[in-house]
Order: C-alpha cells, then structure tokens, then sequence
C-alpha cells in the first residue's frame, strides 16, 4: 500500500521503542545490550539489503531451496547454543529460525503451485481505500479466522514434538516444563513447530481466505 513516508517513520520508531525498553522492562538486557543490537540491526540492513532480491528469488525459484533454507535454520539453532545450560535466548532463537524457515518454505511451495495469492507487481503500490463496514468486517473476519488457526497449529505441534522429543532422547515426561529446558527437546519443538506456524502463515492461510472469498 502507499502510505506518507511519515506515517511509516513513526510507526517503525514506535515500534522499534516499543520492543527496545520491554527487553529493558523485562530486565533481559541492558541499555547497552539494546543499543548494541540496534547498531547491529542497522549493519545487518546495509549488508543485506542491496540482496534482498537475489535471496527471495533464490528461495523461490532454485529446486532445493526448501532442503537448503531448512538445513540452514537448523545448523544455525544447533552450533548457535553448545552449551547445556538453558536460557530464554535459545529458545527464543530456535523459535524465530523455525519461523523463518516455515514462511520461506510456504513461499516457495506458493511460487511451484504457481499460486498468485498477491497482486501483480503492475498494480502495486496500492493505494488506501475508504473504511467501510464491509472492508472493516472482512478484516476481523480475516484476523479471527488466521488467528485460531495458527493458534490450532501451535497446540497440535506442540502436542505432537514435545512427546516425541522427549521420547526419542529418552527423557523423563514426568516434568514437561523441567524437559522443555534440555535442548534435545527445546530445539525440535520450538523449530518444527513455529515452522509448520510459519508455513500456514504463508501457505495454508491465504489458500484458505482464497477459496472462501476473503482475500
């Protein structure tokens, strides 16, 4: 959509606070961690950027880009946290590499079905349209349906990886909450199923809207 370049200054700064002093609230890092990783975010947007490009149609087009975008969250989830100590951190990191992977792999499972669940490149950017009832409507509908079904496919993964997990590795389930904190567990669980989360953000959901008229 086109939006006043204002507008999205603001919100991306608020946004950008909003997540710097909850870390900071939350007393799991400092003022200076913060500033750190923003200075690092900025590095990683100039580096990246002029690249975007290539690495999305990679992703799209190349055959085994699944087998390679997987393979690689996943090296990056195991040699990122050799320690056996548990931390928030390493969950966390598994959780945002499972996402990323899920919604990599549901874009390009989207490109080989020849899928166009977005608008053609000639008709962007969009501009805003008046809100209506109906568009308003259709926008809670939206937000409700994709919710309970992400939602639904965190339990159900979660159900399903944590036993297994913990079964494969021969660990006690007496104590899930003690288990989850072995990385044998925490990283299949937190990996496969905010990937499958990742993949039905990309993939399952929009089929949906598409097939009952809410795209």
């Amino acid at each position: 959509y086109q939006y006043p370049l204002m507008f999205g200054l603001i919100l991306a700064f608020c946004w950008c606070s909003l997540v710097c002093c909850s870390r900071i609230y939350m007393g799991m890092h400092s003022i200076l961690d913060v500033i750190a990783g923003f200075l690092y975010a900025i590095l990683i947007l100039v580096v990246f950027h002029p690249v975007v490009d290539l690495i999305d149609n990679f992703n799209l087009t190349y055959k085994y880009a699944p087998l390679i975008i997987i393979s690689l969250h996943l090296a990056l989830g195991i040699f990122s946290f050799t320690l056996d100590t548990w931390s928030t951190s390493r969950g966390d990191t598994a959780q945002i590499l499972g996402c990323g992977a899920g919604v990599a792999c549901g874009s390009h499972v989207n490109y080989i079905l020849g899928l166009q669940l977005d608008p053609p490149a000639h008709t962007l950017p969009l501009s805003l349209s008046s809100l209506t009832v109906t568009v308003f409507g259709k926008a809670i509908l939206r937000l409700l349906i994709g919710v309970v079904i992400l939602l639904l496919t965190k339990v159900a993964m979660k159900k399903a990886t944590i036993p297994l997990a913990c079964k494969i590795f021969r660990i006690p389930r007496d104590d899930v909450r003690r288990a989850r904190q072995r990385m044998e567990v925490e990283l299949p669980y937190r990996y496969i199923t905010y990937g499958m989360v990742g993949f039905s953000l990309m993939f399952i959901v929009p089929c949906l809207f598409h097939f009952i008229g809410l795209s």
